[in-house]
């Protein structure tokens, strides 16, 4: 008898969770929608001194097709790297992270000026698109007359 008691709790519990669980779904946030327009941020020295770096692996180890053995050899080294060495990697990525810091501004200043005469040409766009498609399909029907 206790078993039964039981399992008659346990239902109730199930029952009251898979509620709760189901209220939860539709509240459910996800990631903003990422902008394809935006600049990417530079890589910083480290990854300016890898891209250089796998190459010279690769032609010294042609048979290793491991991503985890470049990246930790890679690290090693820059470990073992005096800043006179890293100089030039450094370097070119502050050079980097100027250029974007100016493509980021002006990718900036034109979401706060364009947006709106953005979507206007593509609104502009859109109708002219569906009334071209309109033309096609009529002219497509009288094509059909035309055969019979």
């Amino acid at each position: 008898m206790k078993g039964g008691k039981s399992k008659a709790k346990a239902d109730t519990k199930l029952s009251v969770k898979k509620g709760a669980a189901a209220g939860k779904k539709p509240v459910k946030k996800g990631k903003a929608a990422k902008d394809p327009n935006k600049p990417k941020r530079p890589a910083s020295a480290f990854f300016v001194f890898m891209e250089e770096f796998r190459k010279q692996y690769k032609e010294k180890h042609p048979n290793n097709k491991s991503v985890a053995a470049v990246g930790k050899a890679g690290g090693d080294k820059w470990k073992s790297m005096s800043d006179a060495e890293k100089a030039p990697y450094i370097a070119k990525a502050d050079k980097r992270k100027v250029e974007y810091e100016k493509n980021l501004q002006a990718y900036n200043k034109r979401l706060a000026d364009g947006p709106g005469a953005e979507e206007e040409e593509s609104d502009k766009s859109r109708s002219e698109v569906n009334d071209d498609e309109e033309d096609d399909e009529e002219g497509s029907g009288e094509e059909e007359d035309d055969d019979e």
